[in-house]
Parts: C-alpha cells; structure tokens; sequence
C-alpha cells in the first residue's frame, strides 16, 4: 500500500533548513513529541495528583508602574508563563494568558487556579509581546485580541504562528522569525529568537508546522533570556545560549508540567534541569515559571517550588538567585 501523502503546512512554506524538512519544523539531533497511544497511556495511568480548586497567591494583584527606566530590572508575574518585564523604558509582555482556561474549548481544560498577578485593565502601555509557540497555554488569541484593541502592541513570534494570530486578530503589529534572527527595536534595544527544544500544535492535524523559540531581549539595563517551553535536551540550547551571548542577568525559565518524565522529559524540563539550564546559560539570576496556574501534569501544584529549592541546594546554588514566582509577585532584579 503506498504511504499516505503528508498534509501540507497550513502556516508556513519556505525552504528547507536544520529544523524544517519543508513541510514540518522538528528538534535538532532531538526527540519527537510522543504519540497518540503514548498520551492515551499517560492519560488513563490514573497517576494525576489533585489540585485545588482554587489556589490564591499570597500576593494581591499588582498595579505596575507607568514605566521603569535606566539600568532596573523590573519582573511581576502574572501567571503561568505570562511575565511583564519592565527596563529600559519598555514593558515587554510574555506569552499573555488572561482567559479563565487555556484549551480550544471555553467549557473544559485546564482552568486557572489562581488569579492573574495584573489585572488586564491595571496593564501599564505594553509596547511589545512575545509569544514562543502555538499551544493553548502560551497562544491566548482573546488575550491577544484584547491587548490588540486596547495597547496595540509589536509581536514577535517563531514562524508560522502570525498565521494563526492574523487569521483570529487582523491588523495586530506582528512578524514572525527563524532561529537565531535578530529584530532591532530601537534605543539600543535588540530581541533575538533562539532554539529551545520543544513542538506545536493548535489541534491533532497541525503539529509542528509552526516553529517554536525562546526570545533573548538585549537592552543597556542586560541580557533576559526567556525560554519559554523547553525540555533540557542535554544542555545543548543553554550551551549555545551562552556561546552566543555570553551571560544574561535574568533568566526566565520553565520549572513545572513535568511529569511523568517518560513522556514529559523531552518537551519540559524539570526543577534540577532548570538549575543545570541556568548554570549553563550564565545566568545571574533566574525566575521560575509554567506552573501553578494550570493543573497539565501529574506532579502536585506545589511541588515545582520545593523541588526547585532542593536543586538549589544540592547544586550549591544560592536560593535567592533562582526565585520560583508566584502571580503578583514583584522582582527588582538585581
């Protein structure tokens, strides 16, 4: 019987490269995501930990200054993966979440556990937003739709993904890019989009036709790197993070939704990873998202934070460097 024909990409055509095989974007020298028959077994192992259904953060929701200027480093996390980084007289939105759930369905999936850490209507002017991949949890169009209509942001985005965002929010200020691109944003201000090891998919007959990324944000006040999603891949991203750029002051980096590490390791990194990514990146300091917000995973809602502190000690790693965030929560990055 002949193969099956493969589907064409429905966001992206352009030639090949060492991450696109002119239909499909894959990981380097990587891992696939897993199959269907691998999500059915993790799905019905029963192996889940329960999650409250709400879980407020100690902290109350912040209203952010206008602007933070000069050599400071402003972070506030709003919760899961989206952060408002403030320096160098910009605020910088990543991957903005504010819907209730993050699933293609607005009556089931993953649901917010804990308000956001900024209320929408208490968001300072949002100059730019960041968005590192297609899935549910870090492509929010309504968010996007919202902050088009009130702040009409610039985006940046890995290829493929504006597709998405043009079909559901036209006329938002948008570009999309390849690995190791350089977008110049003016004042001395330059954001660069860099590998992570990771995959996409809206649905189940889009996957991996849009590339994924982490962002480098290069400004007088240091280098952030967020990484958006990434499994550890063995260091590789982080090695090459740090033959590229040297070292950051903050690195933004995923520390949850890893587990069961048979079928999550090679899409998320866990806590011990983390430290070793940041370590490995040169980073002088690190803030923990993608997690406590929304229950994807089996480990509990407050295991990443714990673990994350015991990585921290058995790699001999001060604990204030690597701080696991929690939504309104504030920190003046030293």
């Amino acid at each position: 019987m002949a193969a099956r024909k493969r589907a064409a990409n429905r966001y992206y055509s352009g030639p090949p490269s060492d991450h696109f095989d002119g239909t499909l974007f894959f990981n380097p020298d990587g891992q696939m995501p897993g199959r269907f028959t691998d999500l059915l077994k993790w799905q019905l192992s029963g192996e889940r930990s329960k999650w409250p259904t709400a879980n407020p953060s100690p902290f109350e929701p912040t209203e952010p200054a206008a602007r933070i200027d000069g050599g400071r480093l402003r972070l506030t996390m709003v919760g899961h993966s989206t952060l408002l980084i403030q320096t160098a007289g910009l605020n910088i939105l990543t991957d903005p979440v504010w819907s209730p759930r993050v699933s293609p369905l607005s009556f089931a999936g993953p649901r917010r556990v804990n308000a956001p850490g900024i209320a929408f209507s208490q968001l300072p002017p949002i100059d730019l937003v960041l968005v590192s991949h297609n899935h549910y949890d870090h492509l929010d169009l309504a968010t996007l739709k919202r902050l088009k209509a009130k702040h009409d942001p610039q985006v940046l985005t890995p290829l493929g993904n504006d597709a998405i965002i043009d079909a559901a929010v036209p006329g938002m200020r948008m570009t999309a890019h390849d690995w190791g691109e350089r977008i110049d944003i003016g004042d001395d201000v330059a954001v660069h989009v860099e590998p992570v090891h990771h995959w996409s998919a809206r649905g189940a007959r889009d996957r991996r036709m849009a590339l994924w990324a982490g962002f480098v944000v290069e400004t007088p006040a240091g280098k952030t790197y967020f990484a958006g999603d990434t499994g550890f891949h063995g260091g590789a991203n982080y090695r090459l993070m740090a033959e590229k750029h040297g070292a950051f002051r903050l690195a933004i980096l995923p520390i949850g939704a890893y587990e069961p590490r048979w079928f999550m390791a090679p899409q998320h990194q866990n806590p011990d990873e983390a430290v070793q990514g940041m370590k490995l990146c040169n980073a002088a300091h690190a803030a923990g998202c993608h997690w406590g917000t929304f229950r994807l995973t089996d480990e509990p809602i407050d295991e990443p934070a714990q673990k994350l502190a015991e990585a921290l000690q058995a790699q001999r790693m001060p604990q204030e460097r690597f701080r696991a965030l929690r939504p309104g929560e504030i920190w003046d990055v030293p």
